[in-house]
């Protein structure tokens, strides 16, 4: 599996015929050194919350590419008319598709998409397992440190991605707990450095976290396993 990371929370998880894309802020985001035009070939596309920073370019890549669009009920609705395809899933549900298995997971954030008219509500915040060829991926999306990321311990994740840059979600110290209530092999963390106010160093994450592994991407790197 490879996983390249785009800046703040924006993934690419590639296995065999699989490409999906997390959380595509591309367009406006500061940290990305990446041109929509030349994201090509993906298959799905998920979104976490309703924010505009994770919804980020979404509906512009699934029309590009004729992706599936994975996320909750109330952002499917939201984008129900928009001319894409839409698997709709909510928190604990896990479903079986054709490249694999995906549980969305909870989160402690906020949803709300901000438009013309005003605030629509999103639903429910949440992340993703995904498990392709028996190699699982968690992304935890925008969260607080939540006890339930302790039930995720029994799914043997391989990789989990993990906020480290507080304000918005939480802190370094916070998602060291985290890792150690998931216990994946290898944590990567991501949601900081993108403004001011998420500023935090991952090196002093990496050194906290004693209970796996930490891979730091810079932007636009791959991590392989």
């Amino acid at each position: 599996m490879k996983l390249t990371y785009l800046g703040h929370s924006a993934l690419i998880v590639e296995e065999g015929t699989f490409k999906g894309i997390i959380d595509p802020f591309i367009s406006g985001n500061p940290s990305s050194r990446i041109k929509l035009r030349d994201i090509k070939n993906l298959t799905h596309v998920f979104i976490t919350h309703g924010h505009g920073d994770h919804i980020g370019d979404s509906v512009e890549l699934a029309k590009a590419n004729d992706a599936l669009v994975i996320t909750n009920a109330e952002i499917s609705d939201y984008l129900s008319d928009k001319g894409i395809r839409i698997h709709a899933m909510h928190i604990g549900g896990r479903f079986k598709f054709d490249f694999g298995t995906v549980k969305m997971t909870p989160a402690l954030h906020g949803s709300g998409i901000k438009t013309k008219e005003g605030m629509v509500y999103g639903g429910n915040p949440g992340g993703f397992l995904i498990e392709v060829n028996n190699k699982k991926v968690y992304h935890s999306g925008d969260t607080g440190l939540t006890m339930e990321m302790k039930l995720l311990e029994s799914e043997n994740i391989d990789v989990a991605f993990l906020p480290i840059g507080g304000n918005y979600t939480m802190d370094i110290d916070d998602a060291v707990i985290a890792a150690e209530f998931v216990r994946p092999k290898t944590v990567i963390p991501m949601h900081f450095g993108t403004f001011s106010v998420i500023e935090a160093d991952p090196n002093e994450f990496k050194e906290k976290n004693k209970g796996c592994d930490t891979v730091i991407l810079e932007i636009d790197e791959s991590y392989v396993f």
